[in-house]
């Protein structure tokens, strides 16, 4: 005769529960000693993984918000989790082994012990809150959240992590008994998204409200933001009515809206911005240092007409030398140009050739400011000689063409958009307890909200570049396409790209110097961490979710960017440390030198122009001042230019400097040291730029360790 199962009482009574000694509780309260009999009917479960009691009694997150026991429970017994077999690394783990933390894999709104919302995905789950995790449930599992980050490294298979459940200090997520059934707030890893057809791929979000809440900005950082571009707007509004222009008269009339957000190093631009010296220096050391290349003949598109040939025998004189250089922007030529407010804007494509002197200093020589074409005359050639308005009209259409290639191909490209396909691909691929997430999470903070501002506020139709710049209206995206072209992994490294362009060594290139001791600094750190997990090439060939993380950057992310260098797997520890080098210093070095200093060298508009409102001069003599001020942005182009600027080129007020992270990832003492030896190199870096810029009339301190963001946040 089979006996009665054990009539249970329901977990929330229609009256009110009585707590000890009879007396009654709140409605919305349970006793302690109710609430681990229920937790012993609704998690009970074998350590064989069976499931015991009765399966339709088990704690709702609901439920969890309103427990308030008024002392500490008992600890529920350990479940042991069941898994398929890892694939044999020491951190492999199923999803729902993984550790909790700040950085979880994304995913929609559920309820957190705290009583606020937070965000589950298909491998972890954090409060937007408390920041406390958990981890979602497995197959036919239910887990309450890993107690502790387990320590990396550790020989130990999936099935021997104990996950417990706590009632206090710790979040616990939903049970779900099977992957099929998981309720929508679990949702899986991010999804890429094609912003514009043949450009890199992108996180699937059409505003920033659609992010994973663990990519979104905190609270100070989201008001700050918004705050800033609330002022920025004032301002301008301010500026344009303090001018009471409608058009500029002469340089000076640009003095009436250069007040409010500049700098020291700003106002020495305005001063000098029509030397020859600063206009070479910026070459080397200014907002875009990627153009300059050293010349070992002379370009084919440098068509020297009769009557130049003294012009001819200098050149050939600096090039036998090693000191003649060059900047071409032949990448901008036949890019559409934008039609702003009704009125056409215009682009060029110039050729600048420039010599070093002795003293260290880098000289324009000579600047053709559109290529050479069958279908009109040879384009006329500028000299330092030629009246002054001429020079500097040409230097001006120079600068503008720097404008859009620093703006659009090193800044939002080269980083940005590499930095947005990293975290994705991490996201997607690596797991939580593997050291490369843990690696690269710290550097890919805030990246995917600011890349996703910058598509909805920056380069949507109708935005901010649309409405500014020469290049807006579309012909940025054939410019980016362009670009993507010849975007290769060694450009990206700065060994091997400063070797390419022949600039180690070059004196004055403060810029080069810093990269290559940041790049070696980086490349100790990343071999470091990687050394203590991989202990030889076949650990890294296999190792499955490395590998298909390095296919889903280069294949998916990147377009198939084998062709252009990127690898597609990882074959031996130096290639997989070389690479991770490469992203580290993406997302912070590089990023940092190609965005910092676009206050002081843009804040001044006539320096850098965002847009040339007529078309370049084909004669030197006709150029008079009106023509200058007519190329020059207009009133309402330049205070956009100006706000802009500086809200992107600003110091963040939460900024984490490199190599500083807010969250300890590692808690092997050997990755802490080697973290901890990271940051001292950096310190004794920091010592040396410092020495080194109070010798410089112009400090150099883009790549200064303490001013270096540790990820893409603005």
């Amino acid at each position: 005769m089979l006996s009665a199962s054990p009539k249970r009482r329901p977990l929330h009574r229609p009256t009110a529960p009585l707590g000890p000694g009879g007396t009654a509780l709140p409605r919305n309260r349970l006793s302690g000693s109710q609430v681990r009999a229920s937790l012993g009917r609704g998690l009970g479960a074998s350590e064989s993984g069976e499931e015991g009691g009765d399966a339709g009694l088990s704690l709702k997150a609901g439920d969890l918000r309103r427990l308030d026991t008024g002392r500490r429970p008992r600890e529920a017994r350990p479940i042991r989790l069941p898994s398929p077999k890892p694939p044999g690394l020491p951190w492999a783990a199923t999803a729902s082994a993984w550790p909790p933390g700040p950085h979880s894999s994304p995913g929609r709104t559920t309820a957190c012990s705290c009583g606020w919302s937070g965000r589950a995905g298909r491998r972890t789950w954090s409060c937007s809150c408390c920041r406390r995790g958990a981890s979602p449930p497995g197959r036919k599992q239910r887990i309450g959240c890993v107690p502790e980050t387990s320590r990396e490294g550790t020989e130990r298979k999936t099935s021997d992590i104990l996950v417990t459940t706590h009632l206090q200090g710790l979040s616990v997520v939903p049970p779900v008994t099977d992957l099929d059934t998981l309720p929508e707030a679990l949702s899986p890893s991010p999804s890429w998204a094609t912003w514009k057809e043949g450009l890199p791929l992108t996180i699937a979000a059409g505003c920033e409200d659609d992010l994973p809440a663990n990519m979104r900005f905190h609270e100070e950082k989201r008001l700050d933001f918004e705050g800033t571009l609330k002022a920025g707007a004032l301002e301008m509004v301010l500026k344009r009515v303090y001018t009471l222009l409608s058009s500029w008269n002469c340089f000076e009339d640009f003095d009436h809206i250069f007040w409010g957000q500049k700098n020291t190093l700003a106002e020495k631009v305005r001063q000098r911005w029509q030397d020859d010296e600063l206009f070479g220096y910026q070459f080397l050391n200014g907002t875009n240092p990627m153009l300059l290349r050293r010349c070992t003949s002379l370009p084919s598109r440098l068509v020297l007409p009769s009557g130049m040939e003294e012009l001819r025998t200098q050149l050939e004189k600096e090039l036998q030398n090693s000191s003649l250089f060059e900047a071409d922007f032949i990448l901008l030529d036949g890019i559409p140009a934008n039609v702003i407010r009704g009125e056409k804007q215009y682009l060029a494509a110039p050729l600048v050739m420039l010599k070093m002197d002795t003293s260290g200093k880098l000289l324009p020589m000579v600047i053709q400011i559109q290529p050479p074409s069958p279908s009109s005359p040879t384009p006329p050639l500028f000299l330092p000689s030629d009246p002054p308005l001429a020079w500097l009209l040409a230097k001006s259409w120079v600068r503008n063409s720097d404008f859009q290639l620093h703006q659009l191909q090193y800044h939002l490209l080269n980083t940005h958009l590499l930095a947005e396909v990293i975290a994705v691909a991490t996201m997607r691929c690596l797991p939580g307890l593997h050291p490369v997430f843990k690696l690269l999470i710290p550097h890919i903070r805030y990246t995917m909200e600011i890349n996703t501002r910058a598509r909805t506020q920056l380069l949507p139709d109708g935005g901010i570049f649309d409405k500014a710049v020469s290049t807006g209206g579309g012909g940025h995206v054939h410019l980016l396409r362009r670009a993507l072209a010849q975007l290769t992994y060694c450009s990206l490294c700065p060994p091997n790209n400063l070797a390419d362009r022949g600039l180690l060594g070059t004196p004055g290139a403060l810029y080069a110097c810093d990269a290559l001791r940041l790049w070696e600094i980086t490349a100790r750190y990343v071999e470091g961490i990687i050394h203590l997990f991989y202990r030889g090439d076949d650990v890294v060939r296999g190792d499955p979710e490395l590998q298909a993380w390095c296919r889903e950057i280069t294949e998916v992310g990147l377009c198939q960017a084998q062709n252009r260098g990127f690898p597609i797997s990882f074959q031996s520890q130096n290639q997989l440390c070389h690479f991770l080098t490469m992203c580290v210093f993406t997302c912070t070095a590089q990023h940092g030198a190609i965005n910092q200093g676009q206050l002081d060298w843009y804040a001044w508009v006539p320096n850098a122009p965002c847009t040339m409102r007529m078309p370049p001069p084909t004669t030197k003599e006709d150029v008079t001042v009106a023509t200058v001020m007519g190329s020059l942005p207009d009133v309402r182009q330049a205070c956009l230019q100006m706000v802009v600027t500086w809200h992107l080129g600003r110091r963040q007020p939460d900024m984490v400097p490199l190599g500083h992270h807010k969250e300890k990832y590692f808690s092997d003492p050997k990755a802490k040291s080697v973290l901890n030896q990271f940051q001292t190199d950096l310190e004794n870096l920091e010592r040396e730029i410092t020495a080194r810029n109070e010798q410089l009339d112009l400090p150099y301190e883009y790549l200064k360790p303490s001013l270096i963001e540790n990820s893409i946040t603005i």
